[in-house]
This record gives structure tokens, sequence and C-alpha cells, in this order.
């Protein structure tokens, strides 16, 4: 969940780290730090606190080395202070190391380098890395036997081979100027190949300022690098051939631009982002999807009985409206699960089930060991991921890209509602194979094809949200109610409210509103309803009378089709008519610009929320 970047090559390297680091803030912020190799010797720099600090407290030394490693910290273990912060150095000066990731085992080894001698300064399970590096360094022959570097990469890969747990790692010693070592299980880590530079990263973010060129290092993998080029290896000792991938976004796609936060750019991206969740994905008569990624024939998705859907957080509430869509246009049954909660449960599956995951990074761990442990019982697995490269897109059999470009801001929102449309899109698909006819096929991609025209007119109502988001930012509990394919939706909306501006909301079916959240109705609570059309809409005005009864304040999102009673809510948003597929895309941005402007409007760091990271690596 932190974020790691590393130098070596003939620019000053402070410089260059301390750029990716902004860049991956959103990774981490309570602390931060650097390494240098310079005048024999290794320069540190950390303190708790954002980068910005960093940087301030750098400018004071003569940072002139050209190797060296960085970090951005999501504490783990230990507290955030400033000994915690990473870089850790071993307690003989040899090792100076970063990492994300958890150690399970570190009090094991801790105790052992305790009884050799060394000693410790942090709290971490990180520096216990840093000196069990520096005790098998110490064992190699001297001089290295293998060629030059090879004692380093030695002493990074004995080390790995106790350990027990997750990491992405970036080693330096001073006895080794020029070189760096990395290696990964369960954490992201990267390399970008660079003119007569190498970088090391978590995010390629932190590269493409840098360079295009990139190599994604799978578990199990170590990369040895100077400024002159790199090698591949395993931990028993394979050698790896790289495959050198080509990032396909530019930087300045994750440059802030004119906006005040990446929430804001990027919720305002979504009519793009939804686009290219669409482009080249329609049959060529237009009643139909196509997904070139899937590896699976029309036969054999007639085979299948059930689908599993498995993710966490936001990406849970997208499997929660694959799982309506499904069901209603495809009539098979889908069961959704959180994917922390899946390898534990050992649940019983149809044998002839199909398996998805959903995770923007394609690093989540918990949806990644979900993802595993389905392999492992031998079913198919598919991926909806917005990350080429990542993890979850290797490993996974098949899937679909979603295409919506970087997302920096740690609340998710382009990415879930291009998660929306590509759930609706596959819903499509698989009805077509079954008993949608072509009449109503076309009716359907019509339909979708309309989204980003629409989601644009509902983002010229953001003046008129945000007037409403600043009468209502000083109340400290709300409620989001929808029914059907609308329930998720309130329950993003209170995930959303509650990551950015730390108010309690809750999300329920409107129906269960009468089940015990009734309790908290009062002119201290405000409703958000999700109105939608058609047998449920008289259904849900009851529940509004329900509210308002109990002087309750409301605040409806509604189909601008639809008539409200007059004086039956507070404040009216409307979204324009739309296919039912395409409901859940746009009402979800207004809960996104509710959020958002209560969120400012309370002075709250939307894109740097507390406690919260935007990739959680770790279990």
């Amino acid at each position: 969940m932190c974020g790691i970047v590393g130098y070596v090559g003939r620019q000053k390297a402070a410089a260059i780290m301390l750029e990716g680091l902004k860049r991956l803030e959103y990774r981490g912020y309570d602390s931060a730090g650097l390494a240098v190799l310079q005048n024999n010797g290794l320069t540190l720099v950390k303190c708790i606190g954002r980068v910005a600090a960093l940087a301030k407290l750098a400018s004071g030394k003569k940072l002139t080395g050209t190797c060296g490693i960085s970090h951005t910290r999501w504490a783990t273990h230990g507290g955030v202070t400033d000994a915690n912060a990473h870089p850790h150095v071993s307690s003989d000066g040899q090792i100076a190391l970063v990492h994300n990731g958890v150690i399970e085992n570190y009090v094991h080894m801790k105790r052992f380098l305790l009884e050799k001698g060394y000693t410790f300064k942090s709290e971490t399970d990180t520096e216990v890395l840093a000196n069990l590096i520096a005790y098998h360094y110490a064992k190699q022959p001297e001089p290295a036997v293998n060629g030059e570097g090879s004692r380093f990469l030695e002493a990074v890969r004995k080390t790995l081979l106790h350990v027990e747990g997750t990491y992405g790692i970036a080693v330096l010693s001073p006895a080794h100027p020029g070189e760096l070592v990395a290696a990964r299980k369960g954490s992201p880590l990267i390399l970008g190949v660079g003119d007569h530079e190498h970088l090391i990263a978590s995010d390629v973010s932190a590269l493409v300022s840098r360079t295009q060129n990139v190599v994604y290092l799978k578990d199990g993998e170590l990369v040895h690098v100077t400024p002159a080029g790199f090698t591949l290896s395993t931990l028993d000792l394979a050698d790896v051939s790289p495959v050198i991938d080509q990032v396909t976004w530019s930087v300045d796609e994750a440059e802030l631009g004119e906006h005040p936060h990446f929430m804001r750019k990027e919720i305002f991206e979504q009519p793009l982002a939804l686009e290219n969740a669409m482009r080249g994905r329609f049959s060529a008569d237009g009643s139909s999807a196509n997904f070139g990624g899937l590896n699976l024939t029309p036969a054999d998705f007639r085979t299948i009985d059930r689908f599993v859907f498995t993710s966490c957080g936001t990406g849970w509430h997208a499997c929660l409206v694959a799982e309506h869509l499904i069901e209603r246009f495809a009539r098979i049954p889908v069961e959704v699960d959180y994917a922390s909660e899946f390898r534990y449960r050992n649940a019983p599956l149809d044998r002839d089930a199909l398996f998805f995951v959903i995770s923007q990074s394609g690093e989540t761990i918990d949806t990644l060991a979900a993802l595993r442990e389905a392999k492992r019982k031998g079913y198919k697995c598919m991926a909806i991921c917005n990350v080429v490269g990542s993890t979850i897109a290797r490993e996974a059999d098949g899937g679909i890209y979603q295409h919506a470009g970087p997302e920096i801001g740690v609340a998710s929102t382009k990415a879930f509602t291009s998660q929306l449309l590509i759930a609706a899109m596959f819903a499509l698909y698989v009805a077509r194979m079954r008993d949608m006819s072509f009449a109503d096929g076309v009716e359907y991609v019509a339909g979708l094809k309309a989204v980003p025209d629409l989601a644009r007119r509902v983002l010229e109502q953001a003046p008129h949200i945000q007037q409403i988001a600043l009468r209502y930012a000083k109340y400290n509990d709300f409620l989001f109610l929808g029914r059907l394919s609308l329930f998720p939706i309130a329950l993003e909306g209170a995930l959303k409210l509650k990551e950015i501006s730390y108010i309690h909301a809750e999300g329920y079916p409107a129906a269960e509103m009468k089940h015990g959240p009734i309790a908290l109705i009062s002119d201290q609570c405000p409703s958000v309803f999700l109105v939608p059309k058609g047998e449920l809409f008289n259904k849900v005005l009851s529940s509004m009378q329900e509210i308002k009864a109990r002087k309750g304040l409301i605040i409806a999102i509604v189909p601008e089709c639809l008539d409200l009673p007059e004086g039956l809510a507070d404040e009216v948003i409307t979204i324009p008519d739309c296919h039912e597929a395409a409901l859940p895309v746009l009402a979800t941005i207004p809960v996104q610009l509710l959020s958002y402007y209560i969120a400012v409007a309370r002075g709250c760091d939307v894109d740097k929320p507390r406690n919260l990271a935007k990739s959680v690596t770790v279990e």
C-alpha cells in the first residue's frame, strides 16, 4: 500500500525520486524518506508527514548521488514516527532497504538477529529484512565468486528464502555504488528501462515522466540493476528473459491540470472513460457486445450455469450491480462474495461456475488471493481490471480491460462507473447467447452507447449539487437508500461519503429502512434516495413518506421522466431518462459529486483521506 521509487543512472537521484514519490503519495502519506549513495557512503533523509515535508528537509542536504531508493509510507507495523519511516538501514550500515508488504515471521527472524548482535531502532518488520540481508552479506565469500555485484544479489536472495509474507523491496549498499537489487512477492514492483538509467517503482505513474518502457516483475523474481543494464532471475537461481512492455498513457493523464483535486478531475473524466470502455466492443449489427480477451467461445458460455463475482470495497459494489444485470437479462444465477472472505470460507461452488474478480489496480491482495484460490480448485477465472500488466491481469485466464486511464484519487470514481458499464455490456453479451432477442439487443446497445453523453448532462448539474452539499455538510449521519440495481449505488454513495468526509453513512435497500434503520431518522439525519422507474416507484415513494412523517430530510436522485409529489423531497437532483442497464452508471455520478462537495466544504483532503491508501496490497 506504500510507494517505492528507486533510481540508478547519470542524473541526481534525489530530485527524480521526489518527483516519483509525489505521484505515488496516494499510496501512502504517513511518512516519507530517501537514501542516496554518495561520497563513498549513505545519506539518509526521512520524516513523518507528506512528501512535501521530505522535499523541504532534503533541500537542505547536498544530495548529488546518482543511485538511491525512496518510499512514502502507509503504516502497518509500528506507529507513524521518524524511526519507523523508510528507508531502513542495517545496524552495520551495509544495507538500506524500502519495503511494501508484511513480513509475517519477522518476530522469529528478529530474535535470531538479536542473538547475532544486530540492533534495531524501529518497530517495523522491514528493519528485520535490512539486518538479515546484512547478515547474509557478511557471510558471503570475498571477493564475489559469480561476477561483479553477485555478493549483494545473493545476500538478498538468501534472505528472501526465509521470508513468510509479502514484499516489494528495493535495496542498495554503500559497498556496491551504482547498483540496486529489487524483488517482489505479492506486492507490485515495476522496472523502468531508460537511456542509461533505470528506475524501480511500485506504480507506473512514478516512471512515465522518465520512460514508457517497463518490465512488470512477477512473484519470486529479483532484478539486479545498474545504469547500463539489468538482469532478471528467480529465487531458485533461474535466469528470466525480460518482457519489456510499453506504457500506453502519458504523464499528462496523471496531472491535476485545472482541477483542484484528482477526485474532481476523475469525476469529470467519466464520459471519456465510459467511451473508452465501450470502444470497439459492440457487434457489427449493433445487437450485442464483443470481448476479445475472455478466451472462451459462445459454446463454452452456454455450459456455464453460475457466475461467481468477488472483489473488495467499491469493486464489490460493482459485483452487486453485475449480479442484478446478469440475472435480470441473461437469467443466469450469480453469487457475489467479499474477496477477503472467499478463500477462508471454503465455499462449495457449482461444477460449471465461471469466476470473475474485479480490481481497478489489479494488485488488490485479497482479490488476488481469491483468484488464486479459485484457480487452485480448477475454476476458470476472468478479471475486470484497469491496469495492463498487473498481477491479476497476468494470472487470470482471461478478462476485460477497462481502459479508464490512471486513477489517482483514493476514492474510486471513473474506475467504478467503468466497471458498471462493463458489467452491463457483459450481461448483454451473455444474454444474447441465451434468449435475448435481436430487437432487445439493439435497444440495449443503443441505451449503452448513449451513456457518455448522458453522463455529461449529469455533470452539468455539478453547481446545483454543490449548493445542496453546502447546505448539508453540517450533518454527521446520512442514510443512502435504493432498490434492486440502485441498492449497490446506495452502498457506494455511503462508502464515498465515509471515505472522504468522515461522516457516518449507511446504505440500505429502501424497503429495509422500516426494519431497523428508521430508528435513526430525525431532522439531523438526511436520507439520500435513489428513485427508480417502474413498479418500484410507488414503493419508494411510500418509504420517503415514512421518513417525512418523522421529520427526516430527503435528497432525491430521480430520473427526469418522473414527477415526485410536491414537498416530498427537500432537494431534488435529476438524471436523464435511460435504459435500465445504464441507470446505475448515471445514478452514481450525483452521489460522487455530493460526497466530493461535502468533503471539500468540511475542509477534508479528498485525494488523501486519513487512514486510507489507493491500492490495498497487504492483508
